[in-house]
């Protein structure tokens, strides 16, 4: 064994008088983004300094946040997606670095910037899937590689993003591609092998999309057969989108794998009648076998590009009187779902920022027809106007009132800590042919904020039991990064411009703020190493929102208008690529 592995070997110990592991980008298996962590807390957060920082050496939005395994941490960049091991015991040496040999190639086909949600860590083994949409297994002593196996194809548009997650002896992974007329599975492979168990996409036939027709249920009531097929026209369903790109969270006592799914392709509704199931869904399914449990549509015939990815968050909480076991979902279309995670039973949906017009209200009486459904505004409607025609003041955007930046939730409070957008578009649908591997999206956009507004972005307390806002702080930005709620009363998360901030989890007063070098489109997380606590959070302007200055893009229609939209945060921010550590000061 070479002096490094050993190093690495002896690290992996975790030895010291107290730590805690962050070994999942959502913290646990249900999404909370919660620490039980508190010697940082409401009365000493104001004494946080920056205790060492380590560049990634990369320049394009640094999404996700890094992981703590005994004594190591585990640090990913963007694109060409790094892996670093660094020696907490040792001011962050580096252990040993992972550079994948990807063909560059990828970058053109990624939609959003060059941006990784982060790797996972289970059973002795650290996960990543590639831009390219490889997926390796590492061995988290020395980076090297246990097994690799290839999920997708490039060549039609589907790369990755997203983390994944293990679950018991499985990984559950997911890819992008729907801008690109992918129809992207959700697969789960063997931990130890790399052997795949299971494969099921979100639209198709039953056979593919893995519902079965007598106990698979929406609302309550069994999908029939060809559930997903009735609602498209002929074959569209081939080139339909619906892809997983986003967060996934699990029950391990019902056994269910939760997960949502992305926009149909094209973005041009007149080109695909119908309700375009599954896309825009959230599906429940059996973590051993794939099959679907239950779905629930939130978006039918999308107009609007509302990916439905966003993570769900299981909580257990009162609703009308009952203490349930809850999913709760903030969805890219403005409201804020929250189903009995074990039936798919809707039970309140109610609009998580005050400018959303697209819909007036979700339909939540189950005796009528159109229960679950969105009641449209025909106003905001772009298969109204028809195609080639500018549908204004569409709220939210296409980014979403909230897009892929995990919330979290404290259950000392029973508040959900929200990063939401509050933006608007104009919308002109366009007629588009499809090739493998080219754009398939068919329509341009204008984001801006809504009337009389100035601010893009807001940080909410949402109290998912009543269905409205708890409390609100504005942000001239879009708040893109994920949040953090711990044991300690306090709320963390970053901004556009580079901010750090801690909030008091009970009514959101500001604690804390830093400045750090980039604008922050990461997640901030946390862990304890030799007895002491502490922050951290990557730095990188990109995503969606930032895709302007990650890029260099000057046009304002770039970016699927995000250029435009965000031109002003050139004036606060330039790119970068750090991480941050934070401890508390004397």
């Amino acid at each position: 064994m070479t002096l490094l592995r050993l190093l690495a070997a002896l690290a992996l110990l975790g030895l010291g008088p107290a730590r805690a592991e962050t070994v999942l980008q959502t913290l646990d298996e249900a999404n909370t983004r919660y620490s039980p962590l508190a010697q940082i807390d409401t009365g000493n957060v104001a004494r946080l300094k920056v205790a060492w920082t380590f560049s990634t050496g990369v320049l394009r939005g640094h999404e996700g946040a890094p992981l703590v395994v005994g004594s190591v941490m585990y640090v990913h960049t963007p694109f060409p997606n790094t892996v670093y091991a660094l020696d907490l015991a040792h001011e962050g040496r580096i252990l040993w670095r992972y550079v994948p040999r990807q063909d560059p190639s990828v970058i053109a086909v990624m939609c959003c910037d060059t941006v990784h949600r982060g790797l996972s860590y289970a059973n002795g083994r650290l996960f990543l899937q590639q831009a390219d949409t490889t997926l390796v297994a590492l061995d988290p002593a020395d980076g090297s590689v246990l097994w690799s196996v290839k999920n997708g194809d490039p060549g039609k548009g589907e790369t990755n993003t997203a983390t994944v997650l293990p679950v018991k002896d499985a990984v559950i992974v997911g890819l992008s591609g729907g801008e690109y007329g992918a129809r992207c599975p959700v697969t789960a492979y063997d931990q130890a092998t790399g052997r795949r168990l299971w494969r099921a996409y979100a639209v198709g036939p039953d056979s593919d999309i893995l519902f079965d027709p007598e106990t698979t249920t929406a609302l309550g009531k069994p999908v029939g057969r060809d559930s997903s097929l009735k609602t498209w026209e002929g074959d569209q369903w081939r080139i339909g989108g619906g892809c997983a790109w986003g967060w996934f969270s699990y029950d391990p006592d019902l056994h269910l794998v939760y997960y949502g799914t992305s926009n149909p392709s094209t973005w041009n509704p007149a080109q695909r009648p119908g309700d375009n199931a599954w896309a825009e869904a959230i599906i429940a399914r059996d973590a051993d076998t794939g099959v679907a449990r239950w779905v629930y549509q939130m978006t039918p015939h999308d107009q609007w590009d509302f990916d439905g990815v966003n993570e769900m968050i299981l909580t257990e909480q009162e609703i009308g009187g009952t203490r349930r076991k809850v999913l709760t979902h903030f969805d890219r279309n403005g409201f804020g779902y929250t189903l009995d995670r074990a039936t798919g039973e809707l039970l309140t949906a109610e609009k998580f920022d005050p400018s959303v017009n697209w819909a007036s209200r979700i339909a939540q009486d189950p005796a009528r027809p159109d229960y679950g459904r969105p009641v449209l505004d025909p106003k905001y409607a772009p298969e109204e106007a028809g195609e080639e025609e500018v549908t204004k003041g569409i709220c939210p955007g296409a980014l979403g009132a909230k897009n892929q930046q995990p919330a979290a939730y404290s259950p000392q409070t029973g508040l959900f800590y929200v990063p939401t957008n509050h933006m608007c578009m104009d919308y002109e649908p366009f007629r588009v042919t499809y090739t493998p591997g080219q754009p398939y999206v068919g329509a341009t956009l204008t984001l801006h904020p809504p009337a009389g507004d100035s601010h893009t972005g807001a940080f909410i307390a949402w109290d998912a039991a009543k269905g409205r806002i708890a409390w609100s702080k504005t942000e001239p930005f879009s708040v893109w990064s994920g949040a953090l709620a711990t044991a300690g009363g306090v709320v963390f998360y970053g901004t556009l411009e580079g901010y750090v901030k801690a909030v008091d989890a009970r009514d959101g007063r500001e604690l804390y703020r830093f400045k750090t070098p980039s604008g922050i489109v990461g997640n901030v997380t946390t862990y304890a190493f030799a007895g002491k606590q502490y922050i951290a959070v990557l730095s990188g302007v990109g995503g969606w929102a930032g895709i302007g200055l990650a890029a260099g893009l000057t046009d304002p229609a770039d970016g699927s208008g995000a250029v435009g939209g965000y031109a002003a945060l050139s004036q606060y921010t330039a790119t970068g690529g750090q991480l941050t550590v934070f401890e508390v000061g004397n």
